[in-house]
């Protein structure tokens, strides 16, 4: 098929990609001409793990394209993907001018029948919408179908080639076969492909994504009774996600969750609910529970060090939301970190990926360092906020002869204790019966 990806941000990128590399003839349009020439140019505006590869590989074979000209994109395709922004509005709603924006070009520059398909995260109803703007400009047959994305940043190329699932929301059984034939590519393996009514297709995604972050901060909250009574939430996670009906997914306690998806996501639906009249306790909760949880670790240091940390240096392991992604969007760090130097504290941070983002938001406040055992120069004690791989099984003696202090804040527990103390190493992780006083 001839596709056309309107925005090249993440998600449009992750999707042109891989529907190019199942042998469709993709181009990928953006109005920003610095993303288009850093793409044709062979750089890659984002990072994911194996992304920049897989895009060489189709541009040279012929299959991948990037422009700035949106309506020549739209006037020489069959299937028109949205893959624009939906930025949160100070209320928590998504702003959906730039996914509007493209219905309006859509209906202004189709040169016949259009599957038009919303792949942004948009919230109940958008469908409709667009539906509306195409129309009112439209001189040909469409049909617009809600296909939400469920990809998980550091893992997104698997996650779209190898689905847990497909869903697809539309009216249409025009449109909903077409959707079959272009995803069967991806489900060989018997991985279901659910069609479904616009509206339960859009709810599906805003649910998921709120009950994951349901599931983390339930378990930071057990987490904090850990600390109380002396228990051990690993041992708990461990007691409870064998339980079938439960799992042992998103059940890790840690600094709090960020990114781009699950803070937003979670404001969406709070806000769709408050306009159709009902109260979501639950998710109230839920985001309280995370902006606290993104301070727990700093009580743990004011209550190793006392109220003054004024003069103490911390290495910090770990800036972007989670590992494998350069993504700081709400990430804990950019609480902690901040808070650190405010009390006087000076802090030298690590991060594979992130640390380019890390300077545009926390500027020269911040000291940085390429290896993590650089940042542990002159440093007092270690904190661990992003559990990357690189980090998890360091020189435990070169760690201890380093730190002045030998303590370790570990905000993903990724670190033995049994390690920590056969090296001397004062250890506080989450919920390892350690509590703040």
């Amino acid at each position: 098929m001839k596709i056309a990806v309107i925005g090249t941000g993440y998600v449009g990128l992750v999707v042109g990609t891989c529907f190019a590399e199942t042998g469709n003839t993709i181009v990928c349009a953006d109005v920003d001409p610095k993303k288009i020439d850093t793409l044709n140019s062979g750089g890659v505006p984002i990072y994911e793990p194996g992304l920049a590869e897989l895009i060489k590989r189709n541009v040279d074979e012929g299959r991948l394209s990037f422009t700035t000209d949106v309506a020549r994109a739209i006037a020489e395709s069959n299937v028109v993907f949205i893959a624009v922004g939906t930025p949160p509005g100070e209320d928590g709603s998504a702003d959906l001018q730039y996914v509007l924006a493209v219905a309006d070009a859509i209906g202004t520059h189709m040169t016949g029948y259009r599957l038009v398909v919303d792949k942004s995260t948009v919230p109940v109803g958008t469908a409709r919408r667009v539906a509306a703007a195409i129309a009112a400009k439209a001189k040909h047959e469409f049909d617009v179908v809600s296909n939400p994305e469920f990809l998980k940043e550091g893992t997104a190329l698997d996650d779209f080639m190898k689905p847990d699932r497909v869903v697809i929301g539309c009216d249409s059984e025009r449109a909903a076969n077409l959707m079959k034939e272009l995803y069967e590519p991806f489900v060989r393996t018997g991985k279901p492909i659910i069609v479904m009514d616009p509206e339960s297709a859009e709810l599906t995604k805003y649910a998921a994504n709120a009950l994951l972050a349901t599931r983390i901060s339930f378990m930071n909250e057990i987490a904090q009774i850990c600390d109380r009574v002396g228990a051990d939430v690993s041992r708990v996670r461990e007691g409870i996600g064998s339980d079938a009906r439960i799992g042992p997914s998103f059940l890790f306690p840690g600094v709090g969750f960020g990114g781009s998806c699950f803070p937003k996501d979670v404001r969406a639906i709070r806000k769709t609910a408050m306009e159709h009249d009902y109260d979501f306790r639950i998710l109230e909760a839920v985001f309280e529970v995370n902006e606290r949880q993104k301070r727990y670790l700093l009580e743990k240091v004011h209550a190793h060090y006392g109220p003054s940390i004024k003069g103490k240096r911390f290495a910090v392991w770990g800036l972007s939301f989670k590992p494998r992604t350069d993504d700081m969007r709400e990430a804990p760090s950019l609480t902690i970190l901040p808070a650190l130097v405010a009390a006087g504290a000076t802090v030298h941070a690590c991060d594979p990926e992130a640390i380019h983002e890390a300077k545009k938001l926390l500027g020269d406040h911040v000291e940085y360092a390429k290896r993590p055992m650089d940042c542990l120069e002159g440093a007092d004690a270690l904190m661990v906020i992003t559990e990357w791989s690189e980090f998890r099984n360091p020189d435990f003696a070169l760690m201890a002869a380093k730190l002045k202090d030998k303590v370790v804040f570990d905000g993903r527990n990724i670190f033995s204790m049994t390690k920590m103390r056969e090296h001397g190493l004062t250890y506080y992780g989450i919920g390892r019966g350690h509590r703040p006083k």
